[in-house]
């Protein structure tokens, strides 16, 4: 590992520890799906709501039986178990060369127009952990419900990087599909 690369890592693992953040068990699986896929030098995360170490999610509309503050929070610890099956997967935080792109769903009443806002828990926090590499490209969408009803869902894509270099896979004519 180059001296770059160690110093990212420790800066990420610093910056939970300094956040006073403990990632917590990814949650298992609740259909026929994986946590993630890793796909050409990127890592697509499954969607992923705001389940508490206990093991129970916040269920109701963002805009009736929660506020945007408390949505908010609901997304940032989505961030956190998103980021828990990041570890999983790759073993360490430090093999992310960047967050690249975040979709946030928030079940919210009709009329609730503070879709970003909310999702802006999830974004704060990955920019707090990853620094630059958290900033991300990233949508903000209500829906009139989500599995569980639970406040939020999260998916997010994560650029890889080895070794302090960005992932690139081989792909071949024969895994490419032309539409």
């Amino acid at each position: 590992m180059t001296t770059q690369a160690k110093a990212t890592l420790d800066r990420t693992e610093e910056n939970l520890s300094r956040l006073g953040l403990v990632l917590p068990d990814p949650p298992p699986l609740a259909g026929l799906y994986e946590h993630a896929v890793h796909s050409a030098g990127q890592l697509y995360l499954s969607g992923k709501g705001p389940r508490q170490t206990d093991g129970t999610r916040p269920a109701g509309k963002v805009g009736l039986d929660f506020t945007v503050a408390e949505a908010r929070e609901h997304a940032a610890v989505t961030g956190l178990n998103l980021i828990a099956v990041v570890k999983q997967e790759l073993g360490s935080l430090d093999r992310v060369a960047r967050i690249v792109k975040v979709l946030g769903l928030v079940n919210a009443t009709p009329g609730f127009a503070h879709h970003a806002d909310v999702i802006d828990g999830c974004s704060r926090l990955l920019i707090d952990v990853f620094g630059d590499r958290g900033r991300h490209a990233r949508s903000a969408v209500g829906v009139s419900s989500l599995p569980g009803n639970m406040t939020v869902e999260i998916e997010m894509i994560v650029e890889l990087s080895l070794d302090g270099q960005i992932e690139q896979q081989q792909v071949s004519l024969n895994d490419t599909l032309y539409c």
